[in-house]
């Protein structure tokens, strides 16, 4: 069934919104990591150790998940 044309675009932006966001928490999340890797002091590693679960939990695998079925949703909508 093919999208119509409001549709279609909401559910591109809705990609393109969830596809950057995940990159973006990425991007965060190895600067987070590699700054918790390299440093020295103790309290740092800890801090970060703890902070990148919830960002992995509760950030970057919700907009991997949108972003694959956003894809999936434009994939099929082209489809006539």
């Amino acid at each position: 069934m093919p999208l119509t044309p409001g549709l279609r675009k909401f559910s591109l932006t809705v990609h393109v919104s969830a596809s950057m966001g995940w990159l973006g928490a990425v991007a965060a999340f190895l600067a987070l990591a590699v700054t918790g890797v390299t440093s020295a002091d103790v309290q740092t590693v800890r801090a970060i150790s703890i902070a990148l679960e919830p960002l992995t939990r509760w950030v970057i695998v919700p907009l991997a998940l949108a972003s694959l079925l956003s894809g999936v949703v434009q994939a099929h909508g082209r489809v006539a």
